[in-house]
């Protein structure tokens, strides 16, 4: 990540007159997104309002998935940019969105960066996940586990866990695996797709702690 990029970011979503000194995220995440997003971490830490930015976000995510037009108006690349910043900066005022939330979407706006939106929310969430201690873990497997299954996988999986963590396990269904499993949690991926039973699996993923 160009920390010059970010801390310009981060003056851009500052909302205060203070020095633009970068607050680091729990968690690094690269590429555009994760510079937009580290600075809005930053931006938010500093004026206290993480959760509330981070609701905000998650609302503004579903209602794209939701509303056909917004979801065009955000992708739509014809569209001026002065046209999208004067747009969002009304959506902004209209439903009384944070000044970091509202600096975020403007910012974008500006830079013609809003197709990558949805990306820097879902950075901005791995980043509030890791700074809840919770570390997510996404297991995708041919058939839907069964209790004991699961109960076991997770027995094994909470072995990668330090301290006050929390484990946030996601399972997921891809019969294309034919009885293989994939898993990643944190920083680690582990593809088992060519195993064959999930029993076997587990025993791998204790063995490798």
């Amino acid at each position: 990540m160009s920390i010059m990029k970010t801390n310009m970011l981060v003056r851009s979503l500052s909302t205060s007159s203070a020095a633009a000194q970068l607050i680091k995220p729990p968690v690094q995440v690269f590429g555009l997104e994760g510079r937009y997003a580290s600075a809005l971490y930053s931006a938010a830490s500093k004026s206290k309002s993480l959760d509330a930015v981070e609701k905000e976000l998650t609302q503004f995510q579903q209602s794209i998935k939701t509303d056909a037009k917004l979801k065009e108006f955000i992708i739509n690349p014809t569209l001026k940019r002065s046209l999208k910043v004067d747009a969002l900066k009304h959506l902004t005022s209209k439903t009384s969105l944070s000044a970091n939330t509202g600096n975020l979407l403007g910012l974008m706006a500006e830079n013609g960066r809003l197709d990558k939106l949805e990306a820097v929310i879902n950075a901005f969430k791995v980043m509030m996940a890791a700074h809840r201690g919770e570390v997510t873990c996404e297991v995708i497997t041919a058939k839907p586990l069964d209790v004991g299954q699961k109960q076991s996988l997770e027995a094994a999986l909470k072995k990668f866990l330090k301290g006050n963590e929390t484990l946030q396990l996601t399972a997921k269904v891809d019969p294309t695996l034919m009885g293989g499993m994939i898993v990643s949690i944190g920083d680690r991926y582990v593809d088992m797709s060519v195993a064959s039973k999930v029993k076997k699996y587990t025993e791998l993923i204790s063995a490798a702690v």
